[in-house]
Order: structure tokens, then C-alpha cells, then sequence
């Protein structure tokens, strides 16, 4: 029994989606998104989205409640959208964008310069005394996650003095430096 997968999908309004040819087509006022899936049935009906399955194959156990998780991050996101914040930590660690282009200043012997989707809409924060920001927003949570973590790639957060790119909330765990 998958208790994800069972669970109905509430369809917000200003969302319509379209389920053809194991392709369902999630559209809403930020964009639209497109998943192909296979092995389950998904059903909408009032107002809501349902996904089953018709037998027990491990395969479709796990295809359940992915494909249900799936169509409630599109859902969601073409309604609300999705935002994760990347924080800079580090003297010297700067960034800034013009456009799509996100310039990072990462303590290399040059500047990391990187072309954002266009689906994704790039700001930098820089305030005086507090570390620098990048938030990333998009209706796409997977392209959002991918390119943080490209981004967190460059320079992933270090144990001893916790410098490096991390999301915010992040906890590091921090190690013990050479004692004395």
C-alpha cells in the first residue's frame, strides 16, 4: 500500500491539466509542464488528480506514489513556484548577474561566469555585513534543484571553517581543528 500514491491531488484554480497518450500536461499561470508515465493510471476527476495502479509489481509500487509526487510538484509549482537561496560564505565570495548570467567570485584565479535557463529568474542579493544571496525561482522544481546544486558544485561548503556556497538552513557539520 503506498500511502503517498493514494493520496488525491486537489487541482488549485487557474490549473488545468490534460492527461493524453501517457503524457499528462500540467498548465497555470507561471507556465507549463509536461511528464511522460507508464505503468499506472492517472484519472481526473473533480477537481482532483488520481493516481492507481493495477497490480502489486514492485515496479508499479514505486511508480505510484512517484508519478503521484511528481504531478503534485508540477501542480504546485506552476500555481505558486518554487525558490531555494543559495548563501555565499566566505571573504571575498561575491556575486552578481545581468540578466541571465550569474558572475560568481569564488576566491579561483578567475570569476565563474554561468548562463541561467530562461525558465529560471536569477537575483543576487549583496548586503552590507551579511553574507551574499542568489535566489533562483522557477515553476520547474527540477530544473530549480539541478541548477543549485551546479551552483553549489563550484565551491561546496568545507568542514573546519564552513566556507563555501550552502543553501539556506543548511546545517554543516563542523569538525574539530588540529588541538594543540
Amino acid at each position: 500500500m503506498s500511502r503517498i500514491g493514494n493520496n488525491p491531488v486537489a487541482i488549485p484554480e487557474g490549473v488545468t491539466v490534460d492527461v493524453k497518450d501517457n503524457v499528462i500536461t500540467v498548465k497555470g499561470k507561471l507556465g507549463e509542464l509536461t511528464q511522460k508515465f507508464d505503468t499506472v493510471e492517472i484519472k481526473v476527476e473533480e477537481g482532483n488528480v488520481l493516481v492507481t495502479r493495477s497490480s502489486e509489481t514492485k515496479d508499479q509500487k514505486a511508480k505510484h506514489g512517484l508519478y503521484r509526487s511528481l504531478i503534485n510538484n508540477m501542480i504546485e509549482g506552476v500555481s505558486k513556484g518554487w525558490t531555494k537561496e543559495l548563501e555565499l560564505v566566505g571573504v571575498g565570495y561575491r556575486a552578481s548577474n545581468q540578466g541571465q548570467k550569474l558572475d560568481l567570485a569564488l576566491g579561483f584565479s578567475h570569476n565563474i561566469v554561468m548562463d541561467i535557463a530562461p525558465e529560471i529568474k536569477v537575483e543576487t542579493v549583496s548586503e552590507k555585513g551579511k553574507n551574499p544571496l542568489v535566489k533562483l525561482t522557477s515553476f520547474d522544481k527540477q530544473l530549480v534543484g539541478q541548477v543549485a546544486a551546479k551552483i553549489r558544485g563550484f565551491r561546496k561548503p568545507e568542514p573546519y571553517k564552513g566556507k563555501g556556497i550552502k543553501f539556506v538552513g543548511e546545517e554543516i557539520r563542523r569538525k574539530a581543528g588540529k588541538s594543540a
